[in-house]
């Protein structure tokens, strides 16, 4: 535990992406591979289930300290990290405990899960006393499920093939899955990591996806697009479908569904296992789950107003409120699957007959993906349409139309493109032409510190708009949206300084301050919700900008968010 502790402060001490990689390649070099493996895992992205509850670690925490709650909570509030502040808290110890991250995982920390409350009271201190402040306060993190250090997936690719001496192409394509709740990492599986290329890798893979290309943002005006891209003809032109981006995988007579984030998801989507019946061997699809409207069934429009969300006009493709409400339930009855049904509109094909088709250009991939889903005659699989147009003008008109379709905007892939790794270039471009966010003019009513670096400030906003227009009597603020990003730093110092100045009343590590500051906020999507006091929510929102120009008797009312709802 120790030598992933002093990992962990050489690679938080330096933005310096050299410095980190140095780090990792010392790590991984001197490190038993039982315990590389756990290192990959949290430095990739891995994050299991939290292990104790947060009030029990905090009840144990005061305990060990000696300290009153309300000293403790005042910490807290002042550090920003829950482990952090243990650390902080706990009494000094040395370090006495010599078993690797392996062993810490394995035989001391996992064993907590589900353990009642007074042995739980007992084991913690115990282990805490075995550590350094350094190592209790990683220990307390992945105990939590909150380890984040600044380290990319993609560095720790570029780490091992390093170390290796492979291509990073080959590592990033081993590393698919590893991060995965349901994967354990061993030291069997690390040395497969860096293991040196095989002629037979590729047909050993079961059920492994391979690495999602990922596409650049596209923000220049229409009329550069001839200058940037050349004609449209060299483009293949699709929508952005609003739904959850996956791999279909079938092998060996069995369907496995990725997300794109490395989930295993097959059990979230039973459904789509049944396109196993006719799917070859040898095929992965690329493309974007979607709630699918078939018919006009009562039990979908009965789960629209259960979401609080008014059903749809449009048949096809719905709401990804639909979806997300889907995804979050625990237990997906029959009832479920009826009100929900999803189908997977493909757009790519990644392999075929178990050859590695990456290499191909697109509009080869495209075409035999065409063959492919009229083979395999079941409505939960259809290919995403593509869109002609007689140029980029035109391209944009019908871009216009894609909130009406339920779609985020175009996606733009240039036919001769290979299926590269990540967000990259080297072997072709697809772009993100997403439609304009919403907006709204919002009034600042309560705040809260932020994590991280922005542990002293408050960053982390709650906004209203009015529930009536200017001049009606007994107006009020209601809250409808929270938002951390988008402001400089220099404004986010600017926003604490008039929170602590305007505050009315805390909440624990909440402030509700005098309402003074109006921002203009910007978000993805919107739905009527009966859950929010405002009965709409909003997804994905952001401060565009504050409006220093505008009063807060002029910010925006419920009914300009009902009418966008519209």
């Amino acid at each position: 535990m120790k030598a992933f502790a002093e990992l962990y402060a050489r690679l938080d001490a330096t933005t310096s992406s050299n410095a980190k990689l140095a780090a990792m390649r010392d790590y991984f070099r001197d490190t038993p591979a039982e315990d590389a493996a756990w290192a990959v895992y949290f430095l990739a992205g891995g994050r299991p289930r939290q292990l104790v509850p947060a009030r029990l670690l905090r009840e144990t925490a005061v305990r060990a300290s000696g300290l009153p709650d309300w000293l403790f909570e005042e910490s807290y509030q002042a550090v920003g990290d829950l482990a952090e502040t243990i650390s902080l808290l706990l009494p000094e110890a040395e370090h006495q405990d010599q078993d690797g991250l392996a062993v810490w995982m394995e035989d001391k920390l996992l064993p907590l899960r589900g353990l009642p409350p007074e042995e739980l009271a007992e084991r913690l201190p115990r282990l805490w006393a075995q550590l350094d402040r350094r190592s209790q306060m990683v220990c307390i993190k992945l105990i939590t499920g909150a380890f984040r250090v600044g380290v990319s997936k993609l560095l720790v690719t570029r780490a091992l093939a390093a170390l290796a001496e492979i291509d990073p192409k080959r590592v990033a394509q081993r590393l698919v899955g590893y991060t995965d709740l349901s994967h354990r990492p061993s030291a069997d599986g690390y040395r497969a990591l860096i293991a040196e290329e095989s002629a037979d890798e590729h047909a050993q893979r079961g059920g492994q996806p391979y690495p999602f290309f990922l596409a650049h943002a596209l923000q220049a005006p229409v009329e550069e697009f001839n200058t940037l891209l050349g004609p449209p003809e060299n483009w293949l032109v699709e929508w952005k479908w609003d739904g959850i981006r996956a791999q279909l995988v079938k092998r060996d007579g069995q369907i496995w569904v990725w997300s794109r984030g490395e989930e295993l998801v097959s059990e979230r989507f039973p459904e789509l296992c049944e396109l196993a019946g006719c799917l070859p061997d040898g095929t992965v699809i690329d493309g974007e789950i979607v709630v699918w409207r078939f018919d006009e069934s009562p039990a979908q429009g009965e789960a629209f107003e259960q979401s609080g969300e008014a059903a749809p006009q449009r048949s096809g493709v719905q709401p990804f409120a639909l979806l997300q409400q889907r995804i979050g339930r625990k237990n997906l009855t029959a009832k479920v699957l009826e009100q929900a049904p999803v189908a997977v509109l493909a757009y790519d094909l990644l392999e075929w007959q178990g050859e590695d088709w990456r290499q191909q250009p697109l509009h080869a991939r495209r075409a035999r993906l065409e063959q492919v889903v009229h083979d395999c005659p079941n409505p939960r699989l259809m290919v995403s349409p593509t869109i002609e147009g007689l140029d980029w003008a035109s391209l944009a008109r019908e871009r216009e139309a894609s909130r009406a379709r339920g779609v985020e905007g175009m996606m733009i892939k240039a036919r001769e493109a290979q299926y590269g790794v990540g967000r990259t270039k080297d072997v072709g471009v697809w772009w993100k032409w997403k439609i304009d966010p919403y907006s709204i003019d919002a009034v600042l009513i309560y705040a809260q510190r932020g994590h991280g670096r922005r542990a002293s400030l408050y960053t982390d906003f709650t906004f209203a708009v009015w529930d009536g227009e200017p001049g009606e009597p007994n107006r009020s603020l209601v809250p409808f949206a929270k938002a951390y990003s988008g402001l400089t730093d220099e404004e986010m110092r600017r926003v604490d300084a008039i929170v602590r100045r305007t505050t009315v009343e805390k909440f624990g590590p909440v402030r509700s301050v005098t309402p003074t500051l109006v921002f203009e906020l910007g978000f993805e999507g919107i739905a009527a919700s009966s859950r929010h006091k405002s009965g709409i929510a909003v997804r994905f929102p952001r401060m565009l900008r504050w409006r220093h120009d505008k009063p807060i008797e002029e910010a925006d009312t419920l009914a300009t968010l009902q009418d966008l709802l519209g």
